[in-house]
C-alpha cells in the first residue's frame, strides 16, 4: 500500500493506492498531482487575485483554458439546460455578495440574479469567449472533476486500483468493494449508514459545512436563497464529475426529471431525517 495525504484546494486529500511504490515512483507521481492541483488552481479558484477566473470577473474576452476543460464546461452546459438555469457557473458574484467571499468575511449584501449562460459564455474548446466580465464558480463540479484528473494519472502510471478521496467525495477503482460512511449532517462525528464503493464514484453535499446568516454553499440563482427542504444529498455515478454536480442538481431539481438525461443513484435527507433514495443506492442506514 502507498498513500499519499495533504492539504490541497481547501480541502484534505487521501490518496490510497494498492501496491508499493518505490521511493522514485512515489516522488514522481506525488509530482504530477501536485503539478495538476496547481493547474487546476491557477484556472478555476476565484479565491486567488491571479487565476483565470479572477480576470474573467474584471475583463471580457478569450481565455484559454486547460487542455482537459471541455468535459467539465460541456457538463456544465447540459447540467445547467436541464435544470433550467438553476446549476449555473454564474452564481459566483451571488455568492460573493451573500459573504462567501475570497476573504470569507460571511456578512451578506445585496444580491441580484446572475446573467444567462448565452448572454455571457461562448465555449469552443479550449477558448471561452466571455462577452461581458463575469465572476464564474466551478464549486458545483469542480473538485469532482479534480478528482476524475487525479485518477487519470494514476491510470497513466499504471496504478489501477486506488481511491482518491477529497474531502468525502471520492472515486475508487479495484476488485474489492470499499466500504465508505456517510456522514450525519447534523453531527460530523456520527454517520448516518454505510455503502459500499466499488469501481464508482461517491460524493455528497450538505447545508451545514459552510453555513452563515440565512445562507449555506448552495444558493438558488432564482429565489437567492439557499434551499431548506434538503438536508444532505449524496449521488453515486460512475464519474466524480458528474456526481459532484448532481449533488447540486439535486437540491432545485426532482430527481425523476435528472434520471432522464444522467445515469446515477442517489439519496436525499430531509430536516426531519426523512430520506429518498433509488433503489440501487445500497446504502445501510442507521436510522429509521
Amino acid at each position: 500500500m502507498t498513500k499519499f495525504e495533504f492539504e490541497a484546494i481547501g480541502t484534505h486529500w487521501v490518496i490510497d493506492i494498492d501496491k508499493e511504490l518505490s521511493s522514485e515512483e512515489e516522488s514522481s507521481l506525488l509530482r504530477k498531482i501536485r503539478g495538476r492541483i496547481a493547474e487546476f488552481d491557477f484556472a478555476y479558484s476565484r479565491f486567488r487575485d491571479d487565476s483565470i477566473v479572477s480576470k474573467m470577473s474584471r475583463e471580457a474576452g478569450e481565455f484559454t483554458l486547460p487542455r482537459d476543460a471541455d468535459k467539465m464546461i460541456t457538463l456544465y452546459k447540459e447540467m445547467y439546460d436541464t435544470t433550467e438555469g438553476l446549476v449555473t457557473p454564474l452564481i459566483g458574484q451571488v455568492l460573493v455578495d451573500s459573504g462567501y467571499d475570497a476573504n470569507y468575511s460571511l456578512v451578506p449584501k445585496t444580491l441580484s440574479k446572475p446573467p444567462l449562460w448565452d448572454e455571457v459564455i461562448e465555449w469552443k474548446n479550449p477558448t471561452l469567449n466571455l462577452k461581458i466580465p463575469a465572476l464564474l464558480d466551478f464549486g458545483a463540479g469542480g473538485k469532482g472533476y479534480l478528482i476524475d484528473l487525479i485518477s487519470e494519472i494514476l491510470e497513466e502510471n499504471r496504478v489501477h486500483s486506488y481511491c482518491v478521496d477529497a474531502g468525502g467525495d471520492m472515486k475508487q477503482k479495484g476488485a474489492k468493494a470499499l466500504k465508505v460512511g456517510l456522514e450525519h449532517p447534523n453531527d460530523s462525528e456520527m454517520v448516518i449508514g454505510t455503502i459500499e464503493l466499488k469501481n464508482e464514484s461517491l460524493c455528497g453535499s450538505a447545508g451545514n459545512r459552510r453555513k452563515w446568516a440565512d445562507f449555506h454553499h448552495i444558493i438558488s440563482p432564482e429565489t437567492l436563497s439557499s434551499p431548506k427542504e434538503i438536508l444532505a444529498v449524496w449521488v453515486l455515478a460512475k464519474t466524480t464529475l458528474l456526481a459532484d454536480l448532481l449533488t447540486t442538481g439535486l437540491f432545485f431539481t426532482p430527481a425523476e426529471k435528472l434520471l432522464k438525461h444522467f445515469e446515477f443513484e442517489y439519496m436525499i435527507v430531509k430536516p426531519d431525517l426523512s430520506f429518498d433514495k433509488s433503489e440501487n443506492f445500497n446504502v445501510e442506514l442507521f436510522i429509521q
